[in-house]
This record gives C-alpha cells, sequence and structure tokens, in this order.
C-alpha cells in the first residue's frame, strides 16, 4: 500500500508548480485514497484543496518533514480526468492545478468547511420544440449514416465521423439512435451543444427517449442541482451527459460515444485559462477510451473537413427529412437605405402578421444603441477600465413607432423613432461589466445634444413590439446574453425588480412560450439561430448580415456563411418558408454562398484562400496576451518573450508582435502571435518560455496568458 500521495494543490500561481509529497496516514490509507482523491491539505501557512495525482511508496524527503493531509472528501475525480487534465495543461500552456479545476466535482472549492451537502430538488427541464412521443421512421439517408455508425460502436475502437446534413435532415435522430446503440452495448455517452439556450430542446428529446438515465451539466443549474447531477454520472446512476462545452469533463465510466451537436460554433472555445478547446478534449477522451466522436452541423468548420487526410469521408444528410426543399433566401441590398428595415421586410413582417404566423428576426448585436456621443464636441461615452464604448441598454415601456402605409414598418430612425430619453436606464461596458447612468447632457461641454448610434436587439424588440403588438396579440420575444442573465439571478447582470416579456423562467421557458403563442416574433442574437426546431416559422430576417464580415479576423468569412444558413435553417420546417438578408455586401461570397445553400463551395474556396495565407487548417496560431496594470512591464515582458521565442520555435514559424491590444478590465496588454506548421513542437516551445518568464521577479506584476488556435 503507498504511503506517499503526490498531491497537487489548486492553486492560481503560474510560478508555483507541483506536485508536492504528502505522507499518508493510516487513516487515510484504510479509506483507499487513489489518484483523482481529493484531499484537504496544509499548504503555504493555509488549508487548500489539492488532487493526488500520483502515489509512491517513498519520497526524496524525509517522512519526518513530510506533512500530512488533514482528511479526504468522498467522490474524488476518475484517474483518466485526471490524465486528462495534465493533457490540457500541456497541450494549452497552463498549469495543472487550473486544469484539475476543469474537472473537479462541482462546488469542490467549497467543500473545505467540511459542510455536507442538504438534499438538492433536480432541476425540472421544459420540454421545447417539436414533439416526438415515439421514434419517428428513419429515412434511406438516416439509415445509411447510422450503418457505419453502429459497426464503429460495435467495434468498441476509436472513430470520428463527420456528419454534415441541411437543417431539418434529421441529425438529432441519428443522434438518439447512436446514443440507443451506446447503452445497448453497456457504454456511455456524452452530447455537447453549443449554448444553454439549446440545452432545454436536446434535453427534452433525449428525456423523451431514455428517461432518468439522462443528466444535465451547465453553469445555469444551481450548485446543489449541478453537483447532484454529477453525482447521478459519477455513481452511474446516468449513463448520458447532454450540456454544453464544460460536460465534456463528465465523470462517465466506459465512455462509448461524444456527440457534439453544431461542431461549427466557436462557443466550443474556453475563455479562460486554460483556453481549451472541447471539440479538441472530447477528441482527446474519445480516442482514450476506444469510443466513437460524431460531429454534427449544416456549416462544418474547415478544420474538420481536414483535407489531405485518410480519414473516411464526411457522412450525408442532403435532404430535410419531411422533403420540403429549404427556404429561398433573398439578399436585400441597404446601400442606398441609411438603416433600419429594408420595404420588403417590413411588409413581410406585417404579411406574417396578417396570417398569424411566427417570424424570427437576426440581429448580432445586444442592446439599445451601439454607442452614444456629443453632437457639439463629439465626445464619446466610454469605459473607464476598458478602451471601448459603453453600449446603451433600455427598460421600460414602448413609445409608438411610426408606420408606413400598405402595411410596412419604417423602423429606427437617426433620432430614436422619437422614443423619450427618460426610456434609457443605464451604459454598460459588454467587456467587464461597467455600469454608468444613460446621460441627459454631455458632461464635458454642457451640451444637451446626445446622440444615440446604431440599433441593438432592445431597440428592435421595443420598436417591433409598438409597430406589431398594438393589440397585444403578436408578441414580440427577445433571446440573447441580456435576457439570460438576467434569468439567473447569480449572474452579475441580473437586476433586482426588473421585469420585462422575458423575464421569469430562464431561456427553456421564453422558447416555450414563443413555441405556445399562436403567433409571433423571436428577435436575438445568433442564439435564435442555433438549433431550434419550430415547424411554424415560416419567415427569417436576418439583419446587417455584413457585421461579421467586418470584424479583423480570418475567420470573418465563416461565422458569416454560418449565421446565416443556420438561420435559414430554422425557417419553414412546417411550411414553405423565406429569409431575407439584409446587407451592404450583397456580393460577398459568404453571404452569395449562404444564399445558394452552397455549403461545399464555401468550404472550397474558403479551404482555397487558407491554404494560400497559411491560415488553419493548413497552419497553428497561438496568441500569448502579456497583461500588467501599466503599459511598461506588460511591453517589457513581451518583449523579452518574443526575444526568447525566436530563438526556440522552428525556423518556419512566423513571429508577429509584440503590438497593442486595447486596455482590458484596467490591464494594459501587448500581444504576439505565432504562426506555426508544427503545432506539438512551438506550443512547448512556447510554454517553456512563459513559464521562464513567469518565474522571474521583474515579471512578477505581468499575467501571461497562452490561448493556442484561439477561436
Amino acid at each position: 500500500m503507498s504511503s506517499i500521495a503526490h498531491v497537487e494543490p489548486l492553486t492560481t500561481s503560474r510560478a508555483l508548480r507541483g506536485p508536492f509529497d504528502y505522507r499518508l496516514p493510516p487513516g487515510l490509507c484504510e479509506q483507499g485514497v487513489e489518484v483523482g482523491s481529493m484531499l484537504v491539505v496544509p499548504f503555504a501557512r493555509r488549508n487548500v484543496l489539492g488532487v493526488v495525482v500520483g502515489l509512491a511508496q517513498e519520497s526524496e524527503i524525509a517522512q519526518e518533514k513530510l506533512l500530512a493531509p488533514l482528511r479526504a472528501l468522498e467522490l474524488g475525480v476518475p484517474g483518466e480526468l485526471v490524465a486528462l487534465a495534465r493533457w490540457i495543461a500541456a497541450e494549452y500552456c497552463s498549469t495543472l492545478a487550473r486544469s484539475l479545476a476543469l474537472v473537479l466535482p462541482p462546488g469542490a472549492a467549497r467543500r473545505l468547511s467540511g459542510r455536507r451537502r442538504g438534499a438538492s430538488v433536480r432541476t425540472e427541464h421544459p420540454a421545447v420544440g417539436a414533439r416526438r412521443p415515439l421514434p419517428p421512421p428513419l429515412t434511406q439517408a438516416q439509415r445509411e449514416v447510422l450503418e457505419p455508425l453502429c459497426a464503429t460502436l460495435a467495434e468498441r475502437r476509436f472513430g470520428r465521423r463527420l456528419l454534415q446534413g441541411v437543417t431539418g435532415s434529421g441529425k438529432t435522430e441519428v443522434y438518439l439512435r447512436v446514443a440507443a446503440h451506446a447503452l445497448e452495448a453497456g457504454r456511455g455517452a456524452i452530447v455537447l451543444v453549443p449554448e444553454i439556450a439549446l440545452t432545454p430542446q436536446i434535453v427534452s428529446r433525449f428525456r423523451e427517449r431514455f428517461g432518468e438515465t439522462v443528466a444535465v451539466l451547465h453553469s445555469r443549474l444551481r450548485p446543489g442541482e449541478r453537483y447532484e447531477e454529477w453525482r447521478r454520472l459519477r455513481t452511474g446512476a446516468a449513463r448520458i451527459c447532454v450540456g454544453p462545452r464544460s460536460a465534456v469533463f463528465a465523470p462517465i465510466g466506459d465512455l462509448g460515444l461524444i456527440v457534439i451537436d453544431e461542431e461549427h460554433d466557436s462557443s466550443y472555445k474556453h475563455e479562460g485559462d486554460p483556453r481549451y478547446d472541447a471539440r479538441d478534449v472530447a477528441l482527446w477522451r474519445a480516442r482514450t477510451a476506444g469510443a466513437l466522436l460524431l460531429l454534427g452541423s449544416a456549416t462544418p468548420r474547415p478544420e474538420s473537413v481536414r483535407p489531405g487526410t485518410d480519414e473516411p469521408p464526411s457522412l450525408r444528410l442532403p435532404a430535410r427529412v419531411d422533403g420540403r426543399t429549404l427556404p429561398h433566401v433573398e439578399v436585400l441590398d441597404m446601400r442606398e437605405r441609411p438603416s433600419g428595415l429594408h420595404p420588403l421586410t417590413g411588409q413581410a413582417l406585417a404579411e406574417v402578421r396578417a396570417a398569424r404566423g411566427k417570424a424570427i428576426v437576426l440581429l448580432n448585436r445586444r442592446g439599445w444603441s451601439n454607442f452614444l456621443s456629443c453632437r457639439s464636441c463629439g465626445k464619446v461615452w466610454s469605459c473607464p477600465d476598458c478602451d471601448v464604448a459603453l453600449v446603451l441598454h433600455g427598460g421600460g415601456p414602448a413609445s409608438p413607432a411610426r408606420s408606413s402605409g400598405a402595411g410596412g414598418l419604417t423602423l429606427f430612425s437617426e433620432r430614436g423613432a422619437g422614443c423619450p430619453t427618460g426610456h434609457y436606464s443605464f451604459l454598460a461596458c459588454h467587456h467587464c461589466g461597467h455600469r454608468a447612468a444613460a446621460p441627459d447632457c454631455c458632461d464635458a461641454c454642457g451640451s444637451i445634444s446626445v446622440a444615440r448610434h446604431g440599433a441593438g436587439t432592445e431597440r428592435v424588440q421595443h420598436e417591433l413590439a409598438a409597430a406589431l403588438d398594438a393589440d397585444g396579440r403578436f408578441p414580440v420575444f427577445r433571446l440573447d446574453a441580456d435576457t439570460v442573465s438576467r434569468d439567473d439571478p447569480r449572474a452579475p447582470d441580473a437586476r433586482a425588480g426588473e421585469s420585462s416579456p422575458d423575464s421569469g423562467g430562464g431561456v427553456a421557458s421564453l422558447l416555450a412560450r414563443f413555441e405556445a403563442a399562436e403567433a409571433g416574433v423571436l428577435i436575438g442574437t445568433q442564439m435564435v439561430a442555433k438549433g431550434h426546431d419550430f415547424p411554424d416559422v415560416t419567415l427569417g430576417v436576418v439583419l446587417d448580415a455584413d457585421a461579421t464580415l467586418r470584424f479583423p479576423d480570418f475567420r470573418a468569412d465563416e461565422r458569416t456563411f454560418a449565421l446565416i444558413a443556420q438561420l435559414a435553417g430554422r425557417v419553414g420546417r412546417g411550411a414553405d418558408g423565406r429569409v431575407l438578408v439584409q446587407t451592404i455586401a450583397p456580393e460577398a461570397r459568404a453571404i452569395a454562398c449562404a444564399a445558394r445553400h452552397d455549403t461545399d463551395g464555401f468550404l472550397a474556396g474558403e479551404l482555397r484562400r487558407r491554404q494560400a495565407l497559411r491560415y488553419p487548417p493548413f497552419s497553428h496560431l497561438i496568441r500569448i496576451t502579456c497583461a500588467a496594470g501599466e503599459l511598461a512591464p506588460a511591453q517589457a515582458a513581451a518583449s523579452a518573450l518574443a526575444g526568447r521565442l525566436s530563438a526556440a520555435v522552428p525556423p518556419e514559424t512566423s513571429l508577429l508582435g509584440p503590438a497593442p491590444l486595447f486596455r482590458l478590465r484596467g490591464q494594459e496588454r501587448q500581444v504576439i502571435v505565432l504562426k506555426a506548421p508544427e503545432r506539438r513542437v512551438t506550443v512547448r516551445a512556447v510554454g517553456d518560455a512563459v513559464q521562464a518568464l513567469a518565474e522571474r521577479r521583474e515579471h512578477k506584476g505581468v499575467s501571461f496568458a497562452v490561448d493556442v488556435d484561439p477561436q
């Protein structure tokens, strides 16, 4: 029996790395301490939580000098997840402690006090989306897709397959059938979705089919609820886990299947340290467990197409299950129109209202107005902690909007469609959360001429409701990050006493109310384009479709194409539909391909462009950000890091920077970007260089953030 435990204390410092040896007293040895056990250990004059990452019979340090853990906590981490944490730490240039924090039971850090959890009531997930009480008959295309997937499961070997199917082609039914085969074989399954907003729909589909063997993990569950679901998975009471990105760490034994729905979505990339990609983590888990990794999308990433590899070709579902054609997409040229709705868009919305139908409107920008400025002196209201403009948010009764003849709508005028200044309640920074009261006048020159620029989802909802829902029979719902956070009392965005048509009951309730409504409009950001299945939606509208094309990102075309194609996929599932795309760039390749539903043509062109420019998947990008409270330390650290990297990375690697980034949360930032043909060697060189600088006294006040393949 091992008497020494190698323990990794869960600290956030990059400069301090374990593991450290602890002596196991007989009592803890009898409890069966193993790799993955969680121990409370004395460390640096305080008690911290640590994870056992190894066991030994002896230590290089004398036994009498070793400290002993204070106690062990119940239900530690499976050994497989400890190995996964080691891989994440190395792959994403992070620390083992930070990586282990990803795989711990929910709320583990709160258990240092030794208090036991009280009984927790499991969250009910309202059924949302088209009901299918019995498994529907499979199409010929679905049967052809299932055959190789089930064969891989039966052989209990690793396999990676891309399922490329048009929206409404029955990909979810394929997921359900493959999951059933995994359960019949005694194996577990993980099903990932890109957004919490999608969880209620797919949970209802899986619970209809598999009952209580389905557990749900996501960050908006209360701590007790989340721990209860984790415990059910850890003990084997549940064998299928459904959830967004973090569900990839579900403690499922004998894992046989991982499904990644909407695999193209950038939300699978984690923003905090370690900046892991759930798709890569899923690949590691599937390969280690001998499981099937199934990636599904109507608009797959160029990286997932994987040109030039020996992997089997993608599986195809080329048509919708009901035989309906994809909706007609019409591109509306807005170059000669200042703002607002195109006349055809206004007419189409009025027709949907008259026909008692439903529509979805996408504007990928939340808030009321993009920013405020003084017309007299030119001041722009900016965040005091970030170098960005503050966004105007509102909350209050809708004021009358103007309507034009023939049932058309004229919205979003330059001066706000007559809305009183008192309607607006605050300015907000979408980066750090700073808030300030909306000004009545300029505090720099005293002018009362304060201009509002642009329109976000709040303003669109407000003005559409005033124009279309005057009689209360055509409700306008809103789904964006603000409505999601407002429904979560733990979110920093939650405001006591605030109410709106979208508050109360969370995302599932909002979607259920839109589904139950006889008619109405759902307005929102990209969240409205992701995976929703409402058969009675006959109109889709994309406002400012080219906004994402203006981002300084080589993935801008890919994201624009996916956004339009996915929104089109929500339309016409139960009746003929149409999609209107408003843009000032009607000839843009991404928009033109999306209008033709030409995914293969877009991917072929995108791969040619990226190969010529040496962008992923033909190279790997690594971004290192050096941040400090003052500019000089950030610059010094970035320059020192660039010097180390230039001598350490392979000669074919391009090193760009250091270059300044905008100030964020009071931190001055400098960035270095590497474009590398060899991922593993370059990642190792970056990790070693960052670790060496983090340990030096002169860079003590600088934080280093490494992002491998940033999204």
